[in-house]
């Protein structure tokens, strides 16, 4: 028999979705290393912060190589021994986190969580969906949910490594998913979803050569600045690596009866344009780094604190989820929503950009938090609607691999790795200007410490706003692409006068209202179900 719910029919539906939002509160903040103690993890160990960058790239990458073939394990598997030996294997591969001190084990360890977290989430997608109906109301209460579930973890993971030391964290993730396993193997039903379906139609060479391309791309962008870039042998090596790899991955889905990914979406408009605004998207999400530096660097933040800068996104979070909820169930057109997301960001780069100051106080934050909260999730929630738009079922998941990959690490990582050289280089030049003051008529040779450590923090500041202002700029380019693009609609109308004679406006009206029916069906038929 099959059954395609989650739980055991006995088990009463408030708590089947109190399970589910465990579930989703404990796996998709998971992950192989935190950003909120990724310092304390770099003392703990001894070793280099780019290995940590490595590791939260992998969890990404993993997620990704996931996604073609996530619903041919699901049909394979019975949904409890899945769900059950998944969530074991993800507290052993934290406990394992816990106790080691390798990074590169780190590594290894978090490109697997994002494996098997994605096999985990497809589970909750279609229940969720169920319950909901309308995937724009999905997404917008999901990723509400799960981008604040991650700046959750993020603080507490900092809160954990402070109060005790990094590795409680990791322990008390172990316990909690081996507590869920517990409680899913009493209330999970014992049965498969559909069809069972063979395993050996997955091809693992490609699954190889795919998770090959990223992760060398991840090395390049976490260790380009530590290796001076094309400097560097181990750099240049890993270019070429991923370079050859993504052809042989390319080379192989033409030869296959059964391709693991399909390029075929990335000829259609609307997932053109989606990767285009989602490449821009990163150039925002990839000012965690300055604005980490701005925060520890100048103003003398510890890691809590700084941690607890993202907690203040939430409330932004939350109003972009209840907007999109809305603007969903209302029908309405997506242009002005994500318009508002990205004039959010705008917002939140304007006022960072006049804030970078000594004196900046920490009551300072909440509004730019706030309108980056919602530029977010508002773009998160309307961009990737909007790209996997009007795609067919097997369409979407042989191609969401790398949409996925492309929102969450290539865009981001590459603004990283631009604001990470641009500043270094921008504070030389800083330091340079400022040298005009330091003569023996400024700076005495009594205060030469002093006034020292007031250039550098300056210079932090100066290299800091200068990156703000060229995202400023490009961001109004952003502005003016998304007013003056169609989103789908139609971009001319003609209008036809119909003659009111002889009763030919009744027959005008009646096929007027049969033609916009046929439209309706057929828009109904082309939506996709995630």
């Amino acid at each position: 028999m099959y059954n395609k719910g989650l739980y055991n029919d006995w088990v009463p539906k408030p708590v089947q979705l109190l399970l589910i939002v465990l579930l989703l509160a404990v796996v998709m903040p998971i992950g192989g290393v935190y950003t909120g103690n990724i310092s304390h993890l770099v003392s703990g160990t001894g070793a280099m912060t780019e290995y940590f960058m490595w590791a939260n790239y992998a969890t990404t990458i993993g997620m990704g190589a996931c996604m073609p073939v996530v619903l041919r394990i699901k049909m394979r598997f019975k949904v409890r021994n899945k769900m059950v030996l998944l969530l074991v294997l993800l507290g052993l591969l934290s406990y394992v986190n816990a106790t080691t001190l390798q990074p590169m084990i780190f590594v290894f360890t978090s490109l697997l969580i994002g494996f098997m977290k994605m096999m985990v989430t497809i589970e909750l997608f279609l229940p969720l969906m169920a319950m909901i109906g309308n995937r724009g109301m999905f997404y917008g209460l999901f990723y509400t949910f799960v981008l604040a579930m991650n700046q959750v973890a993020a603080y507490y993971a900092a809160d954990f490594s402070l109060l005790y030391n990094w590795q409680q964290f990791y322990i008390f993730t172990s316990v909690l998913c081996f507590i869920l396993a517990l409680i899913h193997w009493i209330f999970m039903h014992d049965k498969y979803f559909a069809l069972k379906v063979p395993l050996h139609y997955i091809d693992w060479l490609s699954i190889l050569l795919f998770i090959s391309t990223f992760m060398f791309s991840a090395y390049v962008y976490s260790f380009g600045r530590q290796q001076d870039w094309l400097n560097s042998k181990n750099i240049i090596n890993a270019s070429i690596a991923a370079f050859v790899s993504f052809a042989l991955l390319a080379i192989r889905q033409l030869t296959l009866k059964r391709p693991y990914l399909s390029f075929k979406i990335f000829t259609k408009n609307n997932v053109q344009h989606g990767l285009f605004m989602l490449f821009w998207l990163g150039m925002f999400l990839g000012t965690a780094s300055i604005q980490t530096s701005f925060a520890v660097g100048v103003l003398g933040y510890d890691q809590v604190t700084n941690a607890g800068l993202n907690i203040l996104m939430i409330p932004g979070i939350i109003v972009a989820g209840i907007i999109a909820v809305f603007w969903f169930k209302k029908e309405k057109p997506l242009k002005m929503y994500i318009f508002s997301g990205f004039a959010g960001m705008i917002g939140y780069a304007i006022i960072m950009y006049f804030s970078m100051v000594l004196e900046f106080s920490y009551d300072n934050w909440y509004l730019p938090m706030f309108l980056k909260g919602y530029g977010m999730c508002s773009l998160f929630i309307s961009v990737w609607f909007y790209t996997l738009d009007k795609l067919e079922m097997d369409e979407m998941l042989a191609a969401i691999g790398l949409v996925l990959v492309w929102r969450t690490f290539l865009s981001v990582g590459i603004f990283s790795t631009l604001y990470s050289w641009f500043q270094y280089r921008f504070q030389v030049t800083a330091v340079g200007d400022l040298a005009v003051y330091m003569d023996g008529m400024t700076v005495t040779p009594q205060n030469v410490a002093a006034n020292m450590k007031a250039i550098q923090l300056n210079a932090i500041i100066i290299a800091t706003k200068k990156i703000f202002g060229f995202i400023i700029i490009a961001g109004l380019g952003v502005l003016f692409y998304v007013i003056t693009h169609h989103f789908g609609a139609k971009r001319f109308q003609y209008f036809r006068f119909v003659r009111v004679l002889g009763g030919k406006s009744v027959i005008a009206r009646r096929r007027l209202r049969e033609r916009k029916k046929l439209l309706e069906e057929i828009k109904d038929a082309a939506g996709p179900v995630v």
